[in-house]
């Protein structure tokens, strides 16, 4: 199967004029990091930066309910702080969620570019 694949990437390129081609070479399988760098290059940018900044904050919230919570014999204080980490990580998993879905997104995207490229191609071919 990976064989055909490549073949068919190839009689792709060779169908499409030199700017179609370099296009074409920019939607290619992304790794892990470049996908993390991709939300950072779209319009809502500043919420995966807000985000982020709230998720540091929720961190450092976290470890202080953990030293208060570590630091405090009575019931009450212990639910109170317990409580409160747990809705720390709670905050930090929503947010990581959210941002994997957008990467997920992303990809996806990707993905329907080429295959709107490759029908292009297909039906220059035709023509």
């Amino acid at each position: 199967m990976k064989n055909n694949m490549n073949e068919i990437d190839k009689l792709i390129k060779e169908s499409l004029t030199q700017e179609e081609a370099k296009f074409y070479e920019e939607l290619d399988e992304q790794n892990i990091f470049e996908m993390i760098g991709g939300l950072y290059q779209t319009k809502n940018r500043w919420i995966i930066i807000m985000m982020n900044i709230v998720n540091v904050i929720a961190l450092i919230l976290l470890v202080y309910c953990i030293i208060q919570f570590l630091n405090t014999d009575n019931t009450n204080e212990l639910i109170k702080w317990s409580s409160a980490g747990f809705l720390c990580v709670m905050i930090t998993s929503m947010l990581k969620v959210y941002s994997w879905l957008q990467i997920d997104k992303n990809a996806l995207l990707r993905e329907i570019k080429r295959l709107e490229l490759q029908i292009s191609s297909l039906v220059g071919k035709i023509k």
